[in-house]
């Protein structure tokens, strides 16, 4: 599975009209293109940010619908946007929950890591990590997301509600030290957002590995 992920940053006088636009939008445009799986909406709306992630079938899915939808993205972010980085990144492991169309609240951590060591780390996630958050009170989901070329990857994390995801920062602070220690990578930062919008294909099980971002 791949993964596209946008992170904009703006006005928080203006992030209202971007997420109804998104909220009302995106989830036809991006039913209607071939490989599509699954799509995310997340917002602090505090701070003035919006960060979102769509899931595709194939490497040429989800190029074919950047090119088709790029321009689109950029209006519905506009006005709020002052800066929009879109990135693409390999889905390397999954975690859901029966209940994730439930979800939130999400937890973002981004990290780098030598490229030589991305295995590594994807085994630790996977035998580790993962195990660790499903047993946390209030999870419903989170997924491992990497950019082999730059050593790059992100964490994102989804719980029922706010309550849940605080009384989960030290036990994921926990691991993610662990996960240092072991592997060297470097945590580059680590935000909360609220679930704004949750959307899958039709065919998709949330419950089988579909829905989730950065």
């Amino acid at each position: 599975m791949y993964a596209r992920t946008t992170y904009a940053v703006g006005d928080p006088a203006q992030i209202e009209h971007s997420l109804e636009a998104l909220r009302t939008e995106a989830p036809k445009l991006l039913a209607d293109s071939p490989g599509f799986r699954s799509f995310g909406l997340f917002a602090d709306r505090d701070q003035g940010k919006i960060a979102m992630a769509s899931w595709w079938q194939t490497e040429h899915d989800r190029a074919a619908a950047d090119a088709q939808l790029a321009a689109r993205r950029t209006e519905l972010l506009t006005p709020f946007a002052d800066s929009i980085l879109v990135s693409n990144a390999d889905i390397v492991a999954f975690a859901g929950s029966p209940e994730l169309s439930s979800a939130g609240a999400f937890r973002l951590g981004r990290f780098m890591i030598d490229p030589g060591r991305i295995d590594e780390l994807t085994r630790l996630f996977s035998e580790s990590g993962l195990p660790r958050m499903q047993s946390l009170p209030g999870f419903r989901g989170s997924a491992m997301l990497i950019d082999r070329a730059r050593g790059a990857g992100s964490v994102g994390t989804l719980f029922t509600d706010r309550d849940a995801l605080a009384a989960s920062r030290t036990p994921q602070s926990v691991a993610r030290r662990e996960a240092v220690q072991r592997t060297g990578m470097h945590l580059m930062c680590l935000e909360e957002f609220d679930v704004v919008l949750m959307e899958n294909a039709p065919d998709a099980s949330a419950a089988g590995g579909e829905a989730q971002a950065r």
